[in-house]
């Protein structure tokens, strides 16, 4: 019998270690062709270039989508060791971020175990791992990316003081609360009163004065950074937050006028983390899931209340809210991903309590993982030539055409880049980080400063604004005639001879 059972935990650990391997390995697979490398992830890597080649550092991280509010330089500098490592490389911290996203998936496993059963753990890890939108928001080089691991360890840490009260939670809970502002404000901006509801709720078992001065101690903390930027810029930060939050009154009294506008958003968000444009299987499974989290109330009543605590603040708050010209984006979203769908597989954990249960589970898993996964692999395994494809792997392959063509020629050259975006920080970027690799000595004759007579134009298509795109190139026809054409997907590549004045 020892024997059978030994044999059991071997297989089941064999299993949730190839699940881990596989939510991995759809993290990272082709990143370096794949990688979405755009506006921010140029901006942000350049502020990393200054950090490494130049000593500047910082004290706050990327402006969020609110004018004069800025997270805190966290993000910065946990992917800059990981730009250093890779001499420049973007995908050093691209598969550094699937890393810690895998992590959570993990976590979430141990977590669901934990809180409710097995099966809620089993679950949630299967859908955290190969969920469309989830192994998406994994492979985006950007700040929100990290709260998905953080917001698991925020709500393990309410869950454990729920259940046992340890001061060493409170620490945890401040910490993960404070640090997941500097990952994603606009949707952990809510953390503050789901906290705030939160503590009313154990205010009871709430520990000694000293435990809750060194709570807020390592919140603000945290926020230091920030505080410090603030004070050194005239109040920018403040004076940003007062002029969004109370002068534009961003956030509207009426709840019941605004909630249809939102319902949709909500419910957009969290079906298709389960079946990407399939909102009716996602309603159907969610009616169990709910009836049977409904039905088993009493006995689930501190997690349903977490739960109710953790998901409702930011429903309740980007309800209200009506700043940013009323944009509301998914990624507002993404520190509750993934504890909404630990709800989710408790919720199935209880469907599959009967027989009949058993079955709706089952053709579940069968219709998700034929979903989902075909998605997944369609994506990780897509070429990069289609006409109006532009990621880091066609990018690198313009920039590369570049400087060989200009090695054949050994004059110095300028570029000229246009992005729908306008800024190219992208290629700001990539020019200067090939160019210093290539030739450090004298940027292989990439002239930035002064005009020269060889000029490479490179231009990305733009389909929903083909007039702006029209507009440059016919400013561009003014500049020099070309000599020399190549197009890579949605790039294209001319060498220029400027025309003399």
């Amino acid at each position: 019998m020892k024997v059978k059972i030994k044999k059991l935990l071997i297989s089941k650990n064999i299993f949730i270690g190839v699940l881990i391997s596989l939510a991995f390995f759809v993290r990272i697979y082709r990143v370096d062709q794949l990688l979405g490398f755009y506006f921010d992830q140029g901006r942000d890597a350049m502020v990393i270039w200054k950090l490494w080649n130049e000593g500047k550092l910082f004290l706050i991280g990327p402006v969020t989508g609110l004018a004069g509010i800025f997270l805190g330089p966290l993000y910065y500098y946990l992917i800059a060791p990981f730009y250093l490592i890779g001499g420049g490389n973007p995908v050093y911290p691209a598969v550094f971020l699937g890393f810690l996203s895998t992590i959570a998936v993990y976590l979430l496993y141990l977590l669901g175990t934990k809180m409710h059963s097995k099966e809620a753990g089993f679950f949630a890890l299967i859908i955290s791992s190969i969920s469309y939108y989830i192994v998406l928001a994994s492979r985006w080089l950007a700040n929100p990316t990290p709260i998905l691991l953080s917001s698991v360890v925020l709500l393990w840490s309410m869950w454990e003081i729920v259940q046992k009260g340890k001061k060493f939670w409170w620490y945890i809970l401040a910490l993960m609360a404070g640090l997941s502002l500097q990952f994603e404000a606009a949707g952990a901006v809510f953390y503050f009163p789901m906290v705030l509801v939160f503590i009313l709720w154990q205010r009871k078992n709430l520990p000694e004065a000293k435990t809750i001065l060194v709570f807020f101690s390592i919140f603000f903390a945290t926020l230091l950074p920030q505080i410090v930027f603030n004070f050194r810029h005239e109040n920018i930060l403040i004076n940003g937050f007062l002029n969004q939050f109370v002068k534009e009154k961003s956030f509207s009294p009426d709840f019941w006028s605004v909630l249809p506008k939102r319902a949709d958003y909500f419910w957009s968000v969290f079906n298709s983390k389960i079946f990407p444009e399939l909102p009716k299987y996602a309603a159907f499974f969610f009616s169990f899931a709910f009836v049977a989290l409904l039905a088993a109330r009493k006995k689930l009543i501190k997690i349903l209340t977490l739960f109710l605590i953790f998901l409702g603040a930011p429903i309740f708050g980007i309800t209200l809210f009506q700043g940013n010209f009323g944009n509301i984006y998914d990624y507002y979203m993404t520190g509750y991903y993934l504890p909404f769908i630990l709800l989710f597989s408790i919720g199935l954990s209880e469907v599959w309590k009967n027989k009949f249960g058993k079955l709706i589970v089952i053709l579940f898993f069968i219709l998700f993982i034929q979903r989902n996964w075909v998605l997944v692999k369609n994506y990780i395994g897509a070429g990069i030539d289609g006409p109006t494809h532009i990621s880091l792997g066609n990018e690198l392959s313009a920039v590369d055409w570049i400087f060989k063509d200009a090695a054949k020629r050994g004059e110095r050259f300028n570029v000229d880049v246009y992005v729908p975006p306008v800024i190219p920080h992208s290629y700001d970027y990539l020019l200067l980080w090939q160019a210093t690799s290539r030739c450090p000595e004298n940027l292989c004759g990439l002239e930035s400063q002064k005009r020269v007579k060889i000029l490479y134009t490179l231009y990305e298509v733009d389909p929903p604004h083909p007039e702006r795109l029209e507009a440059w190139l016919a400013r561009q026809k003014g500049i020099g005639k070309v000599v020399d054409e190549i197009v890579f997907s949605g790039i294209t590549v001319q060498r220029r001879e400027r025309y003399e004045k």
